[in-house]
């Protein structure tokens, strides 16, 4: 898909260049990203913007495909409406935070989907104590806790009970990870709130880790702080499919087939 993909601009008269994810220079700063694979290519693709605003066009040749929706059947068509200058440009807001340790920051980073704590093998119930814009939320006794954006509401935030919520609002989502309080359910907060996480004890492992792919062991007294990030990420959308459409087919709302006839 690829080299079918540099023949299509070749023709064009637009440069094109093929990269892998796991490269960091990409020569000259590019106009658009063309995103081929699952949305964990597409999440390391945003973690290599660091925040620049390049538009990003996800093609899924993976199996879920929330983030990279546009199909391969469709990738030339939607290529064609930028060209035209009617693509589909949505703009999602990202998460951004610090680690910090003793007083001092000792990580920062930024998401798109989520910022998750969660523990390791053998450890016990953790106790995580969140506080909100200074004033205290509640300690989770819980397996975990996940802060999300809306756009990453339909990943861990879902499994772990939380709201579906449209990427157009701007907001921040807190879901606990199989909490020991039945009555501590998921809450979604004000963009402008600020989140302070902390380690109250250290029962084994915990750790945070940043959109599913980069994690940081955490330390008894350690305080972690997420709030919007400074830039959002820009996402080219399916011509073919509005976002509603999107949740039906990757959901499987109202899908009355059996499995082996979805395959």
């Amino acid at each position: 898909m690829a080299q079918k993909l540099a023949s299509w601009a070749e023709g064009k008269g637009i440069e094109c260049v093929i990269t892998s994810a796991g490269e960091r220079e990409y020569g000259a700063e590019p106009d658009l990203l063309v995103v081929l694979g699952g949305d964990g290519t597409f999440l390391s693709a945003v973690r290599w913007l660091g925040g620049r605003q390049i538009p990003l066009l996800g093609v899924n040749l993976g199996s879920l495909g929330f983030l990279t929706e546009i199909t391969t059947g469709e990738l030339f068509t939607a290529l064609e409406k930028l060209l035209d200058g009617e693509g589909l440009v949505e703009s999602r807001m990202t998460l951004q935070g610090t680690v910090e340790r003793d007083g001092e920051v000792v990580s920062r980073f930024s998401v798109l989907n989520d910022v998750v704590f969660n523990k390791g093998a053998l450890a016990r119930i953790s106790e995580i104590e969140v506080s909100v814009d200074g004033l205290f939320l509640t300690t989770y006794r819980a397996d975990g806790l996940v802060i999300s954006s809306p756009t990453g509401s339909t990943a861990y935030s879902l499994s772990a009970g939380g709201a579906i919520v449209h990427p157009s609002l701007s907001s921040i989502l807190l879901s606990p990870i199989c909490p020991h309080a039945m009555t501590n359910r998921p809450i979604v907060l004000c963009d402008t709130s600020v989140l302070e996480v902390k380690l109250r004890e250290k029962n084994g492992e915990l750790f945070v880790t940043l959109d599913g792919q980069v994690g940081i062991e955490l330390d008894a007294g350690d305080v972690v702080k997420v709030s919007r990030g400074e830039s959002d990420v820009l996402m080219i959308r399916s011509p073919s499919m509005d976002y509603y459409s999107l949740l039906r087919s990757k959901l499987l709302w109202g899908d009355r087939k059996k499995p082996e006839e979805r395959r």
